[in-house]
């Protein structure tokens, strides 16, 4: 159902899975390092103390794969790129087939913010939405304070005439708190209009 890789100008994004993805370098991205606090600040989970846990991260992406409750990719620079072919990130898709919609996700290393390639990503993952999948609603959002979130979000958010939806108060658990998120949606229409579709 979901594409095993998606490709774009600068990014390769291949399905998380034991075939796939190397643990350890997997690891590399989700364990403590000097950004990782900075990385996971505003992130639904904790960095990853074991190789393990990166093991059980990957059981879990196998596992909605295959039940088609969501597809998680690695993201990877292309080659001409600065940093190619080592994992920069992973990104997801989760969609409520009841309500037609779906749920953006992104974690990208911080030496390579502010490149773009959230914006990159997000076109790609759109694609798969509404052409491959036939959703109706692309949803994404961002814990209040994240500002890099913010403004990578609303750039494509306007981009394909989506709308800010407001502020959904107490919405996600974090490690330490319970926060507040902005959220953000694109609708199939939006994106037909926008694509020239």
């Amino acid at each position: 159902m979901f594409p095993e890789r998606i490709e774009t100008d600068r990014l390769g994004l291949e399905r998380i899975s034991h075939d796939t993805v190397d643990v350890f370098e997997l690891h590399d991205l989700y364990a403590d390092g000097a950004d990782t606090e900075e990385l996971f600040e505003y992130w639904d989970s904790s960095p990853h103390e074991t190789v393990k846990e990166t093991y059980d991260y990957v059981d879990e992406a196998e596992r909605l794969w295959n039940d088609g409750a969501g597809a998680k990719y690695v993201i990877r620079p292309n080659e001409g790129e600065d940093g190619a072919g080592v994992v920069a990130g992973t990104t997801g898709l989760y969609p409520d087939w009841e309500k037609r919609s779906a749920n953006l996700g992104i974690l990208l290393d911080k030496r390579f913010w502010g490149r773009g390639y959230s914006g990159e990503r997000a076109d790609a993952i759109l694609a798969v939405a509404f052409d491959r999948l036939g959703l109706e609603l692309v949803v994404a959002a961002h814990v209040v304070g994240n500002e890099k979130s913010r403004r990578a979000i609303e750039k494509y958010v306007d981009r394909y005439g989506g709308q800010y939806e407001g502020l959904l108060r107490n919405w996600l658990a974090l490690s330490d708190a319970v926060a507040d998120v902005h959220r953000y949606t694109i609708s199939r229409e939006e994106y037909l209009e926008a694509t020239n579709k």
